[in-house]
């Protein structure tokens, strides 16, 4: 597959889940995983797993991803944007989530950082 592939399949799993199944993420997080969520440091997949949980309903709608190697090629570099609906609000909110991917197997990834900010325009 290649990089374009694997972060679509990647941004297709991981908002689904976040968006039925926030529970279901927590297998995409390991002990060294780090999230910065406006600005708020969380480190390790309980910790991520619990502030997702701790968001209530989310609807999601990505509108376009880049992605680039990082140093180690099998690693990958992955700008989200998109708009997100948070519990029933009728109005969307822009946002905007970086991830890198870590390959754990071939073909298998883990997100070791991850950074979410709202768009305010």
């Amino acid at each position: 597959m290649s990089a374009d592939e694997i972060a679509g399949a990647f941004a297709q799993h991981y908002y689904g889940t976040l968006d039925s199944n926030i529970a279901g993420l927590g297998a995409l997080y390991r002990d060294a995983s780090m999230l910065t969520f406006e600005g708020q440091q969380f480190m390790g997949g309980t910790n991520i797993s619990q502030k997702m949980a701790g968001l209530g309903k989310l609807v999601h709608n990505v509108q376009r991803f880049d992605v680039q190697p990082s140093l180690d090629p099998s690693n990958l570099i992955i700008a989200v944007v998109g708009q997100v609906k948070l519990d029933g609000q009728e109005n969307p909110l822009h946002f905007s989530e970086f991830f890198q991917l870590v390959a754990s197997s071939p073909g298998q990834y883990y997100i070791h950082n991850q950074i979410f900010r709202l768009n305010y325009a």
